[in-house]
């Protein structure tokens, strides 16, 4: 067995996850989301100090009912 050790460089990971390239994949993936949910569901942008990301959730009562239901967001994720 290999006993090779690395050393993750922070400030490169950093870097990549707050890059316009992870934001237009995790926007892609958003997106795709959102559209297999249907109507009644938003997608927003989050920056947080580490990172970005974006957020898929049911914004109207009839989405919200449906999320529970049918477990609509899991299954667009899924995909």
């Amino acid at each position: 067995m290999s006993k090779a050790k690395f050393k993750l460089n922070r400030a490169g990971v950093r870097s990549l996850l707050k890059s316009e390239a992870m934001d237009g994949i995790c926007q892609r993936y958003a997106g795709n989301a959102l559209q297999r949910c249907g109507e009644g569901y938003e997608m927003e942008r989050r920056t947080y100090p580490e990172r970005t990301g974006y957020v898929v959730r049911a914004a109207t009562d009839q989405a919200k009912h449906d999320n529970l239901k049918n477990n609509t967001l899991e299954k667009a994720l899924r995909r």
